[in-house]
């Protein structure tokens, strides 16, 4: 399941692991709620390697078919908050996992929370669950809790209260793309050069990889048999905010940002400020926002006594960002038309993770039908650069390639190799050749000196209705200027782009023409 994967190894002895499976001695069904959402999506996978039969329960079935372990697991459809929807969910079941909690800012999200909680609980006891494992919030004792952090301990209570051994899982900020908290780090800092923040930047949290979280879910279910308790988890680090988010610039390659303290600064204008300048939505900031207004680290280390901690130690907070950055993967920006990859470490974007998940990227697309075949395309693709050119706006590409010459960078007088043949590791001008798929896909690697990384596809579909020319540049912006630069491209993009297309597909299409002609004379 790629990197992040030696988590899934069995915690626990074997006498609790047989308290948990059935008298046949099958691998335990498990129910995950939740498991469209971003921990639930990761935990499944890694379930079904370590051999347990899984079901879930959603309300849109096509959202866990959308996913790429769908087949492999069994769902039901229905609502949590329905008694017969759940009853017939947990039915057989001997494991419940519930990853479920309302971000929606509404006044009755604390109701619909309880609701919710009173029901699987209810159902869960009647059936005769075996264990239920619940992620809550990790959160100080003695002081007014936000409406979110105080819902989220309700219903740890309650799930505790059911009669089923129940274990409560207490983490603070979770750091993984995709992750709410990790995305609103990620995004101020990406895009502030200096910070003006609320008082709670001065508050200590002590965050935790997905990877440490995931291990410790798996373990869950592997603790003894009559365990019924809260349990806070973390990572190695405490940090202030401020910490935190500087500790990401570094990762980042950002210059470390000046934060100002601002008393002026409440959860609410706070929340307003997040949804205005990152793209996670204000219904979620806000509760994230108001859930830092106190220091949330582990009260004790506990938990090492129950699930001990992996063999090669807890993920530590700069490492945790290093995972959650990753490689860059093209092949998984939503707009590109090769197959992505389902095997993913858990810090890395999924499928089912929201669109304002993950990195930014900036992209330019643009798909034209030809009636060239698959051969002519390619053959002029392979022939872009050097002494052809671009293909358009000859005058743009010869002014870029001087300002990157002058700026330090490779600029155009690199050339390539061949005139008519590219291979991976090719250089074209300002451009490296990463992957060259035959009449499917040459994929470039800006060399250039800009804000960011960026690439250039030209790729190719076959289809009944005949060839499709697909070209896609893709813009990866690295903080602020980053932004700035792709936004002072855009004037350009249509000339350059645009018209890269329309003199691909014309050579594509005289070639096709004087083929045929070859061809008749031939005849």
């Amino acid at each position: 399941m790629g990197e992040g994967m030696k988590h899934t190894a069995p915690v626990g002895d074997e006498e609790a692991l047989r308290a948990i499976r059935s008298p046949e001695g099958e691998m335990p069904i498990v129910l995950v709620l939740g498991a469209s959402g971003y921990l639930g999506g990761r935990l499944v996978p890694r379930l079904l390697t370590g051999g347990y039969r899984v079901r879930t329960l959603s309300r849109s079935r096509g959202r866990i078919e959308a996913l790429p372990w769908a087949d492999e697991v069994e769902t039901r459809t229905g609502d949590a908050s329905d008694p017969d929807a759940m009853r017939d969910a947990v039915r057989g079941a001997d494991i419940v996992y519930y990853l479920l909690h309302s971000m929606s800012s509404g006044s009755r999200f604390a109701q619909l929370d309880r609701e919710i909680a009173c029901n699987v609980a209810a159902r869960a006891a009647e059936e005769g669950v075996k264990r239920i494992v619940y992620l809550g919030g990790l959160h100080p004792e003695g002081v007014d809790l936000s409406p979110h952090l105080a819902s989220r301990k309700e219903v740890g209570e309650v799930l505790l209260a059911s009669g089923v051994p129940t274990a409560v899982l207490q983490a603070g900020v979770v750091i993984g793309s995709g992750s709410a908290s990790f995305e609103m780090v990620r995004h101020l800092t990406d895009v502030l050069p200096y910070m003006p923040a609320p008082k709670w930047v001065r508050n200590f949290i002590q965050p935790i990889a997905v990877r440490d979280v995931l291990y410790y879910l798996l373990a869950a279910a592997r603790v003894p048999a009559d365990l019924n308790r809260t349990i806070d988890i973390g990572g190695p680090d405490v940090l202030r905010y401020g910490q935190m988010m500087n500790g990401y610039a570094v990762e980042a390659g950002l210059r470390q940002r000046a934060i100002a303290s601002l008393p002026v600064f409440t959860p609410k204008l706070a929340s307003h400020w997040v949804g205005l300048v990152t793209p996670v939505p204000r219904q979620i900031a806000k509760p994230l926002v108001e859930s830092l207004q106190h220091d949330c680290v582990m009260r004790d280390r506990t938990v090492d006594e129950i699930i001990p901690p992996p063999s090669e130690g807890l993920t530590g907070y700069r490492e945790a960002v290093r995972l959650a950055l990753g490689r860059i993967e093209i092949d998984a920006v939503e707009t590109s038309w090769v197959d992505s990859s389902v095997d993913r470490a858990p810090s890395e974007p999924m499928p089912s993770d929201p669109d304002w998940a993950g990195r930014t990227v900036f992209t330019d697309t643009r798909t034209r039908r030809t009636s060239a075949d698959a051969d002519a395309v390619w053959s002029v693709i392979t022939q872009i650069g050097g002494a052809n050119g671009w293909y358009s706006a000859s005058v743009l590409w010869m002014l870029r390639g001087w300002y990157d010459r002058i700026t330090g960078g490779v600029g155009l007088q690199r050339g390539r190799r061949s005139g008519s043949r590219l291979i991976v590791g090719d250089a074209v001008d300002v451009w490296r050749v990463e992957r060259a798929d035959p009449r499917e896909l040459l994929r470039l690697r800006a060399e250039m000196r800009v804000p960011g990384s960026a690439w250039l596809e030209l790729g190719i579909d076959e289809t009944d209705e005949g060839t499709v020319y697909r070209q896609r540049a893709v813009f990866f912006p690295r903080g602020l200027m980053g932004r700035l630069y792709w936004l002072s491209m855009l004037p350009f993009h249509g000339l350059i782009f645009s018209g890269m297309v329309n003199r691909i597909i014309r050579l594509a299409e005289e070639k096709r023409v004087d083929g045929e002609a070859y061809r008749q004379r031939g005849e």
